[in-house]
């Protein structure tokens, strides 16, 4: 070998290093990010009624009354529609149901289905190197949409033997994004289907779980929400819900033990939520507070604050712009129409969160009453946009003893609410709710009231516009968003 090509050779094996080094260099930079693990957990159709960490001194939760103590607990947090699958959609996309195409449930011949365009939550997680998975209620369209990598099976009534299932996930070597979702405490079969005024069950069974301690109330010692009538019948069917709430407990008990047994506490967010409000007439399918005024506590071991409340008013649609923010994705605001709170988790007197918006076009297909709301600070405004027709009941909620007595009785009111009140509602209901926390006393047309009203629907036509709201065009027939269809 001539000098020259030694020289050669020698110049080349030094480049061919420097390559190599340098590549070395930026695989660990690009995986240097420690991105910590979350845990998403939604209960279905669980208020605040039901918690010992919201007030309840009757209701045993005591492994969800602890992860208040270790995280932060919102007082202000809101679902933007009231029905289960309209309500997981935004969730998990960040986006309103009226702009993503889902505006009701997604089983059966309901049908509806999120646009195939959208980007949600686990997809984005997963480009990123998450390793993600779902346990229980899925009721979201299209799976191409919503596609985690795992689906792992398992009693969605038996949140023990759901977090059993959910060890290997917990061990994963990537970190991992689970969605994991209870069937309880939704309402189910009746305890007697042959009787009106049996109470429902709410997935509870005589013969209980297994690995589920069976936990039972006395109904004349349950709380009744002042929406509803404290009857035999209510009592008797909130001592059921206790009964799965208690269940959830458990099996949330159960998944914090396994993660505290996996080493990976450290490093993991857990988020506890619901999907909408307790499953009577009055909360669910409505947007008045009990149906979307939701539990909301987040444990982020990397946050200042432990044991402590939050004020401030945040939305589902805030969800997944603010699991993105803790995992460290790089997101543009613009992608979705919430905006992350993971500052609040290090503020406790946060600015600028004195205001939500809410949506909801359907429950069931045969449930067509939009709604649009608009919360800001203590005025609150419903603009039912079908509001010459009667409201419309979800079948099991006609179906509840608690309203069958109220029905079969012809009684005037159910809770502090009049039944034709109920069932008949105007165009605009305006509400102070410093004042008048129950939404009794509607100020829509007291002249008093004219520049509050006034400020409020522009603030909702508003949202309507940036959001890209078909319903627009029920303004006086503003077809600005999707032009007349008539061709000039």
């Amino acid at each position: 070998m001539n000098f020259r090509l030694a020289i050669i050779i020698i110049i080349m094996g030094l480049l061919f290093q420097a390559c190599a080094d340098k590549s070395e260099t930026a695989g660990v930079a690009q995986t240097s990010i420690s991105r910590p693990n979350i845990i998403l957990f939604v209960a279905d159709d669980h208020g605040t009624d039901a918690l010992g960490a919201y007030g309840n001194k009757v209701i045993k939760t005591p492994n969800l009354d602890k992860l208040a103590t270790e995280g932060v607990r919102f007082n202000n947090a809101y679902c933007t529609s009231a029905s289960c699958a309209a309500s997981r959609s935004v969730i998990l996309t960040g986006q309103y149901g009226h702009a993503t195409g889902s505006y009701g449930h997604v089983h059966d011949y309901h049908h509806f289905s999120t646009y195939d365009t959208i980007k949600s939550l686990p997809v984005l997680l997963e480009k990123e190197g998450y390793a993600t998975a779902r346990i229980g209620k899925y009721h979201l369209a299209p799976e191409s949409v919503y596609h985690f990598e795992q689906e792992l099976k398992a009693n969605p009534r038996n949140t023990v033997e759901m977090a059993e299932k959910c060890k290997d996930i917990l061990a994963s070597e990537k970190p991992f994004f689970l969605y994991f979702c209870t069937d309880d405490p939704h309402r189910a079969a009746s305890t007697n289907s042959g009787q009106w005024d049996a109470a429902n069950s709410f997935g509870n069974k005589v013969e209980g779980f297994p690995g589920v301690e069976t936990i039972t109330y006395d109904p004349d010692e349950v709380v009744v929400p002042d929406f509803l009538p404290d009857s035999k019948e209510s009592r008797e069917e909130i001592a059921q819900y206790y009964q799965s709430v208690s269940r959830i407990d458990q099996g949330f008990g159960r998944l914090m033990k396994i993660l505290q047994e996996s080493g990976k506490a450290h490093n993991t967010i857990v988020i506890y939520i619901s999907d909408n409000g307790i499953a009577f007439p009055g909360a669910k399918t409505t947007l008045y507070e009990p149906g979307m005024k939701l539990p909301c506590i987040i444990k982020d071991p990397f946050s200042k604050l432990k044991n402590t409340t939050s004020d401030a008013m945040i939305s589902w649609v805030d969800l997944t712009p603010t699991i993105l923010d803790m995992a460290k994705v790089e997101i543009e605001e613009k992608s979705f129409h919430g905006r992350s709170i993971r500052n609040l988790l290090n503020e406790k007197d946060a600015k600028g969160r004195d205001e939500i918006y809410a949506s909801h076009t359907f429950h069931e297909i045969t449930m067509y009453y939009p709604m649009r709301v608009v919360r800001d600070k203590n005025f609150k405004l419903i603009r039912n946009i079908a509001w010459r027709s009667e409201y419309p009941f979800a079948s099991d909620l006609w179906a509840a003893s608690t309203w069958q007595e109220v029905y079969i009785n012809k009684k005037e009111y159910f809770g502090k609410r009049k039944v034709e009140d109920y069932l008949f509602r105007p165009e605009f209901e305006l509400f102070d709710l410093e004042k008048d926390p129950d939404e009794i006393v509607n100020l829509a047309n007291d002249s008093n009231y004219k520049e509050v009203m006034d400020a409020m629907i522009q603030k909702m036509k508003a949202f309507q516009i940036k959001t890209r709201d078909p319903w627009l065009i029920t303004w006086d027939h503003d077809n600005s968003l999707q032009g007349t269809g008539v061709n000039l």
